[in-house]
C-alpha cells in the first residue's frame, strides 16, 4: 500500500513585473498554510518523501506548511512537478523508490487536480464530491494505492481517503 498526499500551494500574489516562478505567496496563504501544517500533523500524516516545485509560491507554502510538522523530513525541488500535467506527474510518482510509503507533491493546478482525477476511482462520497466542486489554493487530497512499488500506479486505482481545504479547517476551529 501507498499514501500519496496532494498539497496545492496557498494563495499566491500577483505583484506586477514578477515572473510566474517567482510569485510570492500572498497574505492569505501566509495565514492557510500553517493551518494545513498543524492539520496533517494532528492526523499523522506525514510523508516520508516530500516533492517540491521550485516555484516559490510552493516553496514558501511547503515552509510554512513544514513548520507545523516536526520530525518531518526536508522538502526536495522537483522540476518536472512545475507546470506539470498529469501524465508527467504520473511519470515523477511511477519514479519513487518503493522504501518510500508516503509521498507528498507540492504543486499546481491544473496538474494536481487532474492527477487525482486519473488517479481516484470515480464514486460517490463527501470527499470525492468537494473534490470535483474545486480544487483550490491549499487543498489537500490524500490517495491511498493499493500497490507494493510505485512504478505500478495505474489510473483509477486510488481511493481518496479525504480532502480538506484551509477554508474547511477554518470552519473547523
Amino acid at each position: 500500500m501507498r499514501r500519496l498526499i496532494l498539497l496545492r500551494h496557498a494563495k499566491s500574489d500577483w505583484p506586477e513585473g514578477i515572473a510566474d516562478p517567482e510569485r510570492p505567496l500572498a497574505p492569505r496563504g501566509r495565514q492557510a498554510a500553517p493551518r494545513i501544517g498543524r492539520y496533517l500533523a494532528a492526523e499523522g500524516l506525514i510523508p516520508g518523501r516530500i516533492l517540491v516545485s521550485p516555484a516559490r509560491r510552493t516553496r514558501e507554502t511547503w515552509e510554512l506548511v513544514s513548520a507545523q510538522m516536526p520530525g518531518v523530513p526536508a522538502g526536495m525541488s522537483e522540476p518536472r512537478i512545475y507546470e506539470a500535467g498529469a501524465t508527467r506527474l504520473l511519470a515523477v510518482l511511477r519514479d519513487q523508490p518503493a522504501e518510500i510509503h508516503t509521498l507528498m507533491l507540492v504543486g499546481h493546478n491544473p496538474g494536481l487536480e487532474d492527477l487525482a482525477e486519473t488517479l481516484v476511482q470515480h464514486g460517490s462520497s463527501a470527499a470525492r464530491d468537494a473534490m470535483d466542486e474545486k480544487f483550490p489554493t491549499g487543498a489537500v487530497a490524500v490517495i491511498d494505492l493499493p500497490v507494493d512499488d510505485w512504478s505500478a500506479i495505474a489510473p483509477e486505482s486510488g481511493r481518496l481517503d479525504r480532502f480538506v481545504t484551509p477554508r474547511t479547517l477554518a470552519d473547523e476551529t
